[in-house]
């Protein structure tokens, strides 16, 4: 007997997908030209991020065309794998003041892009594995806060804020919503705030004290960063600059100024701010409503999810996704501390694009059985 045949991905959640990676492909050309042109090609940034895409787009129809149960067999081995890289990478060079990436030829590699979506997985199976038995704190909760615990204390280690936040609160979003009794998640969020305030302490101190005044200054600055514009204040000025410069309708696309060496990391983490000089509000609220809509119909598609363990993974991609974005844009704008978080699908960043297309993976590999499961029976021949 031939084993039942899946349905389709869901194609709307799949062109937005590409849109999105499209728009991203031609904001970084734009945001990187001035950069790359120092290299000898205008285009470099762009070439790397094509075949990040590339790969990306690879493991994405892998994972979609895999049964999202089988998942469950690969998470642990890329958990331990996760682990390896991110001791790895402490251990190299840093860059920007944090060990975060390590090469391989030459391309660099981030372990805690993957970690997010892998420690999200994992969570995912342990929960859908232990059913009614999450419910006990012995049994169910405190491993899972230890597997978290854990790798967020390796994240910090680099140190990177800003990823560690976005792994802490996907975690507790993917654990709430597996069904903890109530009082371990009040038990929850006081470990989030007890490991938060250390891992902030981590953050702060490393590196001596002209560190940890750069890193003091970094967090407080987006408060009032007009009162150092040359020093901690820098990049939100000039990102508060672009957006001014683009005004309503922006400067047109490829006509913005704040690239031109004014802005840094204008390619990566300050896309969006390029986007609002070159597009203006409305090209950056149009984009921000159709990423608002890609979050919703990923997360419809993960609660009409058959299992838990599909549930719970497309849950969890999805908010990673949404609080990243977030970050990022809240960031750029000056409404909350830099964080230096990618905006996915948009910044230039070969781990971050290729991790997002493999999440996307997984999640249109959710939708193929809400698909089968919403479509009519087969009518039986006469």
């Amino acid at each position: 007997m031939n084993p039942p045949r899946r349905g389709t991905p869901d194609f709307l959640l799949l062109l937005l997908t590409f849109a999105l990676v499209c728009f991203g492909l031609a904001m970084v050309f734009s945001a990187s030209s001035m950069t790359s042109a120092y290299y000898g090609d205008p285009w470099a940034f762009t070439k790397k991020q094509l075949i990040a895409v590339f790969i990306g787009t690879v493991g994405m129809f892998f994972c979609m065309n895999l049964h999202y149960t089988k998942l469950k067999k690969l998470v642990i081995p890329a958990f331990f794998l996760v682990v390896l890289g991110l001791i790895f990478v402490i251990f190299t060079s840093e860059a920007n003041g944090a060990s975060s990436w390590f090469t391989l030829g030459k391309f660099g590699i981030q372990p805690t892009e993957f970690a997010k979506l892998i420690v999200i997985l994992y969570l995912a199976s342990l929960i859908s594995n232990k059913d009614e038995k999450f419910r006990n704190f012995k049994k169910g909760l405190l491993p899972a806060l230890i597997i978290v615990g854990f790798v967020c204390f390796l994240i910090m280690l680099q140190p990177d804020l800003g990823s560690c936040m976005i792994l802490f609160v996907c975690s507790a979003i993917v654990i709430m919503v597996g069904g903890s009794n109530l009082k371990h998640i009040f038990l929850l969020g006081t470990s989030l705030i007890t490991l938060a305030a250390v891992g902030l302490s981590l953050y702060m101190l490393k590196g001596g004290s002209d560190s940890t005044n750069y890193r003091i200054n970094r967090l407080t600055s987006f408060m009032d960063p007009f009162s150092d514009p040359q020093g901690s204040g820098h990049q939100v000025v000039q990102s508060l600059y672009a957006f001014g410069h683009g005004g309503l309708t922006g400067a047109g696309f490829g006509q913005g100024i704040q690239k031109l060496h004014y802005l840094p990391e204008a390619h990566n983490d300050f896309i969006f701010a390029i986007i609002g000089e070159e597009l203006g509000f409305i090209g950056s609220s149009l984009f921000i409503l159709v990423f608002i809509f890609f979050i919703w119909r990923g997360i419809l598609i993960a609660v009409r999810c058959p299992d838990m363990f599909g549930m719970l993974s497309g849950v969890g991609i999805m908010v990673m996704f949404a609080f990243q974005a977030f970050i990022n844009i809240g960031g750029v704008t000056g409404t909350i501390p830099l964080t230096g978080v990618t905006l996915p699908f948009i910044s230039a960043g070969g781990s971050s694009m290729m991790v997002s297309l493999i999440s996307m993976g997984v999640i249109l590999s959710i939708s193929r059985e809400q698909s089968q499961k919403e479509a009519p029976p087969a009518k039986k021949r006469p």
